[in-house]
């Protein structure tokens, strides 16, 4: 009956420790005055709600086989995911290691001790001994449960950033493919332009073998010639250095990494910047993972808070063992030889000079810092998908533009040479038009590369994740086609984005 009242006793005393509140606040995210919507109009399409997956294949959006396969080697290869992936692992054990404090610990011992006594007669002997101990700290005021918290929000504030790795590295992908395949339009611009400059030149020199032109316009001629041939290769380095950057995000070394070159005829329409899905700017808070990372490190600090106020209040310490000791092997497993101890200490600190207040308030402090830093991500993002937003709708209006500008240059072009062909012209106003055309084309190449660099960049900003499939249910990914090319005279085909009303 004893026995039975003393387990009963320690059962009850179980419950009640485990019963026993958390100190220090209970976690609540920090509110954020957050618009009901953005400021700047953008190629939006209603968005279903998500939650982040950084794997989600966004860049099918610009239907490019070869981007969809690189970005796929990044994925598997790219050492900074391969970093924050290991690092999340780190990150899950850690928790792990915190929730092995909510439960006892338990051994076993067996030992053998040689030994001289001088109790009623001098007495050498061995004493062997076998038991059982166990030790426990129970959680009165929620230490360990606080930092079981920390923990857990530790590994998924590490999930976190593991997303947000992967996002970054398949936006600089993405961005710098694309920027690649707008320099190979270039290069093919600068090479078509080298042709009708070397036309031109055989022109200039056979009106100055006939007479009726100065030796000044052949130089004239093959100045300008000499010029796009010498800035189509400057292409070329750049392209080098696209590609190296390119190979490294995928994990090779550029040495063992080749991208052809893009075989595009100015004739062909320009790729569309895809329709982006987006939701209030209240999304960014779960879809963003830097916004989700920097929530969960605030609540890291708010259960830190928890652990350090716990220090202030005394802990107890349960201790339990039994097993069996005697003078011999052959009676080790006697009744008389069975021993068992049970205890409880309770300790309190009565003095640390300041210790625990110290570490309570750097515990706020650190609250305070992951607040700001929240915050100020949040705020980043907005800004962010503002930015990008705005440059969008004033690249498209100066796209329209900069497409009027080559047609009006290259028809200014055509006429000069004619005008010089018949003889009413210098040589001097053909240079002119020709300079004023390509600058014209260049700039309207670069345009579109600032709108497809522009739309990743927003991608980026709103978190990605999202179904790029249209809505009549066909495939994302369309047949592999050139990402951007040069306005054609005839039909120049600008590349806008179709704008749309943001929807919630």
């Amino acid at each position: 009956m004893a026995q039975l009242a003393c387990r009963l006793a320690g059962s009850a005393l179980v419950v009640l420790l485990a019963g026993c509140a958390a100190v220090g606040p209970d976690y609540v995210r920090p509110a954020m005055d957050i618009p009901p919507a953005y400021k700047e109009a953008g190629p939006w399409k209603t968005a279903a709600p998500q939650s982040v997956d950084s794997q989600h294949p966004w860049w099918q959006a610009y239907g490019d086989s070869v981007l969809n396969g690189l970005m796929v080697q990044a994925n598997q290869a790219n050492q900074n995911i391969a970093q924050a992936e290991a690092q999340y692992r780190q990150a899950r054990a850690l928790s792990d290691v915190t929730r092995a404090g909510l439960w006892p610990t338990l051994g076993v011992n067996a030992g053998v001790t040689r030994a001289l006594t001088n109790s009623s007669s001098i007495k050498e002997g061995t004493y062997p001994s076998v038991g059982v101990g166990a030790s426990w700290e129970p959680d009165l005021w929620g230490s360990v449960r606080r930092a079981v918290e920390a923990g857990n929000a530790g590994a998924q504030a590490s999930a976190d950033d593991l997303a947000a790795a992967r996002l970054s590295i398949q936006s600089a992908l993405a961005q710098d493919y694309l920027q690649l395949r707008v320099t190979d339009v270039l290069i093919r611009l600068y090479a078509v332009t080298a042709e009708a400059y070397t036309r031109a030149l055989k022109l200039a020199q056979n009106q100055y073998a006939v007479g009726v032109a100065l030796r000044s316009d052949v130089a004239l001629a093959e100045s300008q010639l000499k010029t796009a041939q010498a800035q189509g290769v400057d292409l070329q380095a750049q392209r080098s250095q696209l590609e190296h950057a390119i190979a490294t995000l995928i994990g090779k070394s550029p040495a063992a990494f080749a991208l052809p070159q893009a075989v595009g005829t100015m004739d062909q329409p320009g790729a569309r910047v895809p329709t982006i899905p987006a939701g209030v700017p209240s999304g960014l808070l779960e879809r963003r993972p830097d916004v989700a990372g920097a929530e969960r490190r605030v609540a890291i600090a708010n259960a830190n808070i928890g652990v350090a106020r716990a220090a202030y209040f005394p802990s107890l310490m349960l201790s339990a063992s039994g097993g069996f000791s005697s003078a011999g092997f052959a009676t080790l497993f006697d009744t008389p030889s069975r021993v068992w101890s049970l205890g409880a200490a309770l300790a309190q600190t009565l003095f640390d000079g300041g210790l625990r207040k110290a570490r309570s308030e750097q515990a706020l402090a650190a609250y305070d810092v992951s607040v700001a830093q929240y915050k100020q991500t949040v705020l980043n993002s907005l800004q962010q998908v503002e930015d990008n937003l705005a440059l969008l709708r004033v690249l498209d209006h100066e796209v329209v533009l900069q497409d009027q500008a080559v047609q009006a240059s290259q028809l200014a072009e055509r006429l000069a040479l004619a005008q010089y062909q018949a003889g009413t012209a210098t040589y001097l106003s053909v240079v002119t038009a020709q300079t004023l055309s390509l600058t014209n084309q260049r700039s309207a190449v670069q345009l579109r590369g600032r709108q497809l660099a522009a739309s990743v960049a927003l991608i980026t900003a709103t978190g990605g994740g999202w179904d790029t499939a249209p809505a009549n249910g066909a495939p994302a990914s369309t047949p592999p086609q050139a990402p951007i090319a040069a306005p054609n005279v005839a039909n120049a085909n600008p590349l806008t984005s179709e704008t749309r009303k943001l929807t919630p």
